[in-house]
């Protein structure tokens, strides 16, 4: 079973093997996948096209997947966020962690089978659109939240500060952050961000961590010292703020 049909997939891999082995496997499971070989090709073709997912290997020949992928972030801010998945060699953990600091959704990490490539991919998409797909009208969902200073609206997925500046979040970060807006003054455990993530492997133990760690960085004042995502030691995390309900 696969996702909706045509979806489609940029592969960004200097391997031909490997690039055409994921295309074909892919278009195989009802995907449209178009395939780079630097990341020069990459650039032109994602400027030419939109993409559901983009898997992304780290070493190209042309420069760094993550310097990639921090340039596509920014790019996002206004275009909408788009998944991106790294394939890599690497397997020291400060690189896989670093990575999904640097803006990653998930990795994985070679050699792996195409059936794992295939199930990560699936989990990224579903988080990527499980807030967008909920329904926004009155008496369910609200459009925004509002909080400490900070407007996150549902429908642009994007987080204004009080002057109306926009802080970029990735869907991993979007979507912790509205699991929290929707239990404010409740202790959430890790297990808990975990299956609302929709995560199914032991790296996303870790990874929650990081993005709660990203998160802070992104809304409090003092990311060392968090007033309104707060630890709660053996039991998970707690956001702690008064949080208005918008309809618009």
């Amino acid at each position: 079973m696969t996702l909706q049909p045509q979806h489609s997939i940029l592969v960004v891999d200097d391997d031909h093997s490997m690039r055409i082995l994921l295309i074909e496997y892919l278009s195989g499971h009802g995907y449209k996948a178009d395939g780079a070989a630097s990341a020069q090709e990459a650039i032109g073709m994602y400027a030419a096209k939109r993409y559901d997912l983009v898997l992304l290997d780290l070493g190209l020949p042309d420069g760094d997947g993550t310097d990639l992928a921090r340039r596509w972030r920014e790019q996002m801010q206004t275009q909408g966020q788009v998944p991106i998945m790294y394939i890599t060699g690497r397997k020291d953990e400060a690189d896989l962690v670093m990575g999904l600091e640097l803006g990653a959704d998930d990795y994985i990490v070679k050699p792996f089978s195409l059936r794992e490539v295939l199930a990560r991919m699936r989990a990224v998409m579903r988080r990527a659109g499980a807030t967008t797909a909920a329904p926004l009208t009155r008496g369910k969902l609200p459009n925004a939240y509002r909080f400490a200073g900070w407007t996150l609206n549902l429908n642009t997925r994007r987080l204004s500060a009080s002057d109306q500046s926009t802080v970029p979040l990735t869907n991993s970060e979007f979507n912790l952050l509205v699991t929290f807006l929707n239990a404010p003054g409740r202790i959430i455990t890790r297990e808990k961000l975990l299956e609302s993530t929709r995560a199914f492997d032991d790296i996303y133990d870790r990874a929650i961590d990081v993005q709660i760690l990203r998160l802070r960085r992104k809304i409090e004042t003092d990311p060392k010292k968090p007033a309104l995502l707060r630890t709660e030691r053996g039991a998970g995390y707690i956001f702690d703020t008064d949080i208005e309900h918008l309809w618009t």
